[in-house]
C-alpha cells in the first residue's frame, strides 16, 4: 500500500502539523511563522525538487542524491493547498477510533483539538 498514490488514503493528508494550545495563545505570531516556514518548504519541495533533494543529502538525511531525489518527487508536498485537513482528521480519526486506539470521536476531536486559522490565512497569503 502506498498512502501517497493508492486510495483512499491519497485523498488525504499524510501528515499534519501539531502545536500545544498554550503554545498558540503565548506565541501567536512564533507559530504562525513556524507554519508558513513548513508549508514554504513543501512548496519548494513541489517546485524544485533537485534543490529539496540537495539539501537532504547535504543534512546527511540521504546519502545519495538519486535516491533522495526519487523521495521528493513521488510525494505530493503541495496538496496542502487543495485537500480538506478536516477531512483528513475525520477520515484517520474514524481509522483510530474503529480500531480502539483512540476513544474520541472524530467529530470530538475536531471539535475540541482543532483550529485552522493560521493555515487558512496562509492559504491566502502564500496563493502564488
Amino acid at each position: 500500500m502506498d498512502t501517497a498514490h493508492d486510495r483512499p488514503w491519497e485523498q488525504y493528508y499524510c501528515c499534519m502539523i501539531t502545536v500545544r494550545t498554550d503554545f498558540v495563545r503565548r506565541y501567536p505570531i512564533a507559530t504562525k511563522r513556524a507554519v508558513r516556514a513548513i508549508l514554504k518548504a513543501a512548496d519548494i519541495c513541489t517546485s524544485d525538487p533537485e534543490r529539496a533533494a540537495k539539501h537532504l543529502v547535504g543534512r546527511g538525511f540521504y546519502p545519495r542524491y538519486e535516491t533522495a531525489l526519487d523521495v521528493v518527487k513521488s510525494l505530493s508536498y503541495n496538496r496542502w493547498r487543495t485537500h480538506d485537513p478536516e477531512d483528513a482528521l475525520r477520515f484517520y480519526g474514524l481509522r483510530l477510533h474503529e480500531v480502539g486506539m483512540i476513544k474520541t470521536s472524530p467529530q470530538k476531536l475536531i471539535a475540541q483539538g482543532t483550529d485552522w486559522r493560521f493555515l487558512n490565512e496562509l492559504k491566502k497569503e502564500l496563493k502564488a
